[in-house]
């Protein structure tokens, strides 16, 4: 027997272990008489165990595990964007054409299509003094994203010969004077974090058009965001709007573990969505990675790697991304269940010690950065937990807390009570709002940050009085509490809930954001004035133009009407002390 290929000796579900070769650390190996892909994660004397991508009943010991010598990598080019991969970079529509609804085993599909003409425009010419990162030409790979062709890392030199025209992806468009031939396809290791210059600042917002998110709890760009919840709180459906609405220019989807209907409702939805900014559908800036439930585990534990590799190479061109895990629990019960294959020491609740650190990794190849190129490109990383029973105390949401900077909680009680996005405004948290306040002072308004605190402290002086209430009820109260009460209604009810599926409700410019709670300040100050000068409070809240404020942000305009109906509500708030 070749030294490129030995025999399997035991298996154990997805964990099957050879003898006879002598593979690297995590090369990719083929395991069994059908070929199955799967990657050397242990290595012990002459026994290389391997963790296989597909499923593994029906193959026995003694059938051959041949070597490839290359490490798990993905196909890195044109022709990215629209596709819908497995966890291991094949593509789901390629695998249909060759075998119908169900993927059998064994099966290779090319990530891109090596065989497509894409027309590649020369923006470098020869004599260039190039490196890695640098950007040598581009292709119009859909209607609204240029696809920059770039040196791969670790290579440089001067240009000796490069052409524009209609090439497929493997074929060589330009050559260094050292005889280096460029492709517009690259491979990169997914376990790898590719290389960049520096990371920056987080200083610049990304803008989601959520008024919880954006206003209480903002996500800088390269910033990473955790959103634990409960089954049926809301995960999904937040997730999809930061894809939709977010303002970054790329999107990364990686359905990692979910129930196999909860997918293909994205599947299916996601080709129809229409991207606000252009009016073009939403997947021509997307790239969705399917791994359901039901697939195997261990591609599944991959799916996220992939997914994080494809959204730095877009990062390289200098595009800002955004990258939705849905959900990181079911990537970590994958690790777990390998683990235990493995019969390797448990940690906390059975996932394996290494837990953090795997979320760690993940996590900090997040970030706003300079390129090798010299752009400025970010990956933002939202990572959706689903805790069992909605328990954020155990290790998954444990470890995710400590890592990201961003905690948006989601809460039963709210969805149970029809409150949408179901976002707990006492428990969630961001930690970027002071890095972010100067651009909401250069951007916004200058007494941004002061309004943002304001609301805040409202918010919090509610949940103290209405442990009062509920003791002795909200007539007890003194007639200023019984207005701040309101005025906190006025917040939940106009400001933080938000109609995910209303064609305008759905999305908040951050001015209008900023207006909506100025407008609300205002409500509270003129309803102080009317009161002191004798007005009741039943007749401050009932004042017809505040029904018509809150209503009317459900109508095309109102930004531009915002400040007559605040004008409206003072004068009317006005006339109650006058009446009395």
């Amino acid at each position: 027997m070749s030294e490129e290929s030995g025999l399997i000796y035991r298996i154990s579900g997805p964990v099957v272990t050879a003898v006879g070769i002598s593979p690297r650390m995590y090369e990719v190996v083929r395991v069994g008489d059908e070929g199955l892909m799967g990657e050397v994660i242990e290595l012990h004397g002459d026994q290389s165990v391997i963790q296989v991508y597909e499923e593994t009943s029906g193959i026995k010991p003694g059938e051959p595990v041949v070597r490839t010598g290359q490490t798990l990598s993905v196909k890195l080019g044109p022709g990215l964007l629209t596709q819908i991969y497995d966890g291991i970079q094949r593509p789901l529509e390629a695998l249909e054409e060759t075998m119908g609804v169900f993927i059998t085993r064994g099966v290779d599909a090319d990530g891109l299509d090596l065989t497509k003409k894409w027309e590649f425009n020369a923006t470098a010419s020869a004599g260039d003094e190039v490196s890695g990162g640098s950007v040598i030409g581009f292709v119009q790979e859909t209607e609204t994203v240029e696809h920059k062709i770039m040196i791969p890392p670790g290579h440089s030199g001067k240009i000796a010969s490069i052409e524009s025209g209609e090439f497929d992806i493997t074929t060589s468009v330009c050559t260094l004077e050292d005889g280096t031939e460029i492709a517009m396809m690259q491979e990169w290791p997914v376990r790898t974090p590719r290389p960049f210059k520096q990371k920056n600042a987080p200083d610049v917002p990304l803008i989601t058009g959520q008024r919880i998110l954006d206003f209480l709890f903002p996500l800088a760009k390269g910033g990473t965001a955790g959103i634990p919840g409960p089954f049926g709180a809301g995960k999904t459906v937040t997730q999809q709007q930061l894809a939709r609405w977010s303002d970054a220019q790329i999107v990364v989807y990686i359905g990692c573990g979910e129930r196999g209907n909860e997918m293909t409702e994205v599947l299916t939805e996601f080709p129809h969505l229409t991207d606000p900014n252009t009016g073009k559908p939403l997947m021509n800036r997307t790239t969705m990675i399917a791994n359901t439930s039901n697939m195997p585990v261990a591609a599944r534990e991959a799916s996220v790697y992939t997914g994080i590799t494809i959204a730095e190479y877009f990062r390289d061109m200098g595009y800002d991304v955004a990258l939705m895990a849905d959900s990181t629990s079911r990537w970590a019960e994958a690790m777990r269940e390998i683990s235990s294959r493995l019969e390797e020491m448990p940690g906390e609740e059975g996932y394996p010690a290494y837990l953090s650190s795997r979320l760690a990794e993940f996590y900090e190849r997040a970030g706003r950065v300079q390129t090798l190129g010299g752009d400025d490109g970010s990956v933002s990383v939202i990572g959706a937990v689903s805790p069992p029973g909605g328990d954020i105390s155990e290790p998954v949401s444990q470890g995710t807390l400590r890592i990201v900077k961003v905690f948006w909680g989601l809460d039963a009680g709210l969805a149970r009570q029809r409150h949408f996005p179901a976002i707990n405004w006492l428990s969630s948290y961001s930690l970027y709002p002071q890095a972010l306040d100067q651009w909401y002072r250069d951007n916004i308004a200058s007494d941004f940050p002061e309004v943002r605190t304001k609301i805040s402290s409202l918010l919090q002086v509610e949940a103290e009085l209405q442990e009062i209430v509920q003791l002795v009820g909200s007539d007890a109260l003194p007639m200023d509490q019984q207005l701040t009460l309101e005025v906190a209604r006025m917040i939940r009810e106009f400001f933080l809930q938000q109609n995910a599926f209303h064609d305008v409700d759905t999305f908040s410019q951050l001015g209008l954001q900023y207006e909506m709670a100025k407008a609300i300040l205002a409500f509270q100050e003129e309803s102080e004035k009317a009161m002191a000068g004798g007005a009741g409070l039943e007749d401050v809240v009932n004042v017809p133009a505040r029904t018509d404020l809150m209503r009317g942000r459900f109508e095309e305009g109102y930004a531009e009407r915002i400040g007559e109906l605040l004008g409206e509500m003072s004068k009317q708030i006005a006339e109650t002390m006058e009446d009395n």
